[in-house]
């Protein structure tokens, strides 16, 4: 008996594995590592918020569902609590209101979520890294209250010398081969494989 699980993975220039030269990112090194028949949709699109997330999720989603196992990961953070003239991109009450509505939504939809944390962005400094840290906390217990995974990524990235390094040689942001396959195994690493084994309900 195989199942069919599809898998959408919905989030910003991280998801989408920009700055890695062979174009695989996390996603694509998760899935290469992950067994069964799996059918997956990178929907990364870069500088993407939670609101640009919310806001196109579903209609980018529901047309890649069949009858199947159908799941879906979500990826924000980093972009909301950039500043931009003098303020954050996305106030982190709205990113929770956002990841909120999402997690709801995959209820009615019979849709399996799992998110993960958002990636520290390296060249924006320590007080972007401290509110990414607190809205990945504030994510991370939303997550807990409603038995979804979370898997948290961004002290263990920021504290990462690959990560950083090749963030610093890129565009400060986005890593290489080296960071995105850290990043993949911190995935790995959390409840990845227990969700994936999980039965569908």
């Amino acid at each position: 008996m195989t199942r069919d699980i599809r898998i959408c993975f919905i989030g910003d220039s991280f998801v989408q594995g920009v700055g890695d030269p062979e174009h695989r990112g996390w996603v694509g090194r998760v899935l290469e590592a992950t067994a069964g028949d799996l059918t997956a949709f990178n929907l990364g699109i870069r500088r993407n918020t939670s609101d640009d997330i919310r806001r196109r999720c579903w209609q980018e989603v529901l047309p890649r569902l069949v009858g199947a196992d159908n799941r879906l990961v979500v990826s924000f953070g980093s972009n909301d609590t950039l500043e931009e003239n003098g303020a954050v991109r996305v106030d982190p009450g709205r990113s929770l209101e956002n990841l909120t509505s999402i997690l709801d939504e995959c209820g009615r939809q019979a849709v399996t979520p799992l998110v993960v944390g958002p990636p520290p962005v390296i060249d924006a400094g320590e007080a972007h890294l401290r509110r990414t840290v607190k809205l990945a906390d504030e994510m991370a217990a939303l997550c807990r209250s409603r038995h979804v995974p979370f898997i948290a990524t961004t002290l263990e990235l920021a504290s990462d010398p690959t990560w950083r390094r090749e963030a610093l040689a890129g565009d400060g942001a986005h890593p290489g081969i080296g960071g995105y396959r850290r990043l993949a195994d911190i995935v790995l690493a959390g409840q990845w494989r227990d969700w994936i084994a999980q039965t569908h309900h």
